[in-house]
């Protein structure tokens, strides 16, 4: 099967920003979509597939979007006419939604499988600047409805064989999500900072990463970087799928001022 995959979380930046004009807008990410056109060639090589968890996408059950051909979602709202006019056609891989289902189901997770639904931007929009040529397929992963950090990270430990299978394991969401924040200007927001050192020191020690997860709102500021946690949950399930594993800042920069990081666990 080759090498491990690695599990990953990723902020996905702000709606469609990278694929707006030159401007202030697109340049206050400009950090992070470097870091994302950079992304596969950090792997040990390429995946056979991507499994990716969106916090744009909740069910009352985990769900596996198994279509062959998901369309795209365009969740946003605001943005030029040109966004909604984006393509990115990477086939669906039913045969790993079907895996996917069966890891589920062998831990006692329920779960359930949706083959309409499109990719919302949460998925779209970093993998349309990480895998540029659509040539990976891609499974999407919802999230299950409530806020129950343990949940998360044993949905993620359950997916981990995949890894050895040549499936990545992709959380995408963001490390602070405070839309009031985002625009409040200022200097220095030294509790978003506070916020994002506290991740970034609980998420790289593999031996106590899960309880630092399940006791997260504990962090300084937590509820500031994070009012309602719909973006930091995909984070527990990439980490739950390397449990007890190191994890590595793999991207640490800003945006809108704010502080945000991205991890490797494994």
């Amino acid at each position: 099967m080759g090498r491990m995959q690695p599990t990953f979380f990723i902020n996905h930046g702000g709606g469609p920003c990278f694929f707006l004009e030159p401007g202030p807008m697109r340049d206050t990410w400009r950090e992070l979509e470097t870091y994302l056109r950079g992304f596969i060639a950090t792997l040990p090589e390429q995946p056979r597939a991507i499994l990716a968890i969106s916090g744009h996408w909740e069910e009352d059950v985990p769900t596996v979007n198994a279509g062959a051909h998901p369309s795209l979602l365009f969740d946003y709202g605001g943005f030029p006419e040109h966004t909604y006019r984006l393509t990115w056609p990477a086939p669906g891989a039913p045969a790993i939604a079907a895996r996917v289902r069966e890891l589920l189901s062998d831990a006692g997770i329920a779960n359930g499988v949706e083959n309409a639904r499109g990719w919302d931007h949460g998925i779209f929009v970093p993998l349309k600047v990480m895998v540029p040529d659509a040539d990976i397929p891609l499974v999407q992963l919802s999230l299950q409805r409530g806020l129950d950090p343990a949940a998360r990270l044993a949905i993620g430990r359950a997916l981990k064989p995949l890894r050895d299978e040549g499936v990545l394991i992709l959380g995408s969401g963001q490390t602070y999500h405070n839309m009031r924040g985002f625009f409040s200007g200022g200097a220095v927001d030294e509790q978003a900072e506070a916020f994002d050192r506290w991740l970034r020191t609980a998420m790289i020690e593999g031996a106590t990463r899960d309880e630092a997860l399940i006791r997260w709102e504990d962090a300084p500021h937590a509820r500031v970087a994070q009012p309602h946690e719909d973006h930091l949950l995909p984070l527990m399930v990439a980490a739950g799928a390397a449990s007890e594993e190191t994890g590595v800042i793999h991207f640490h920069g800003h945006a809108l001022g704010k502080p945000i990081s991205g991890f490797r666990f494994g």
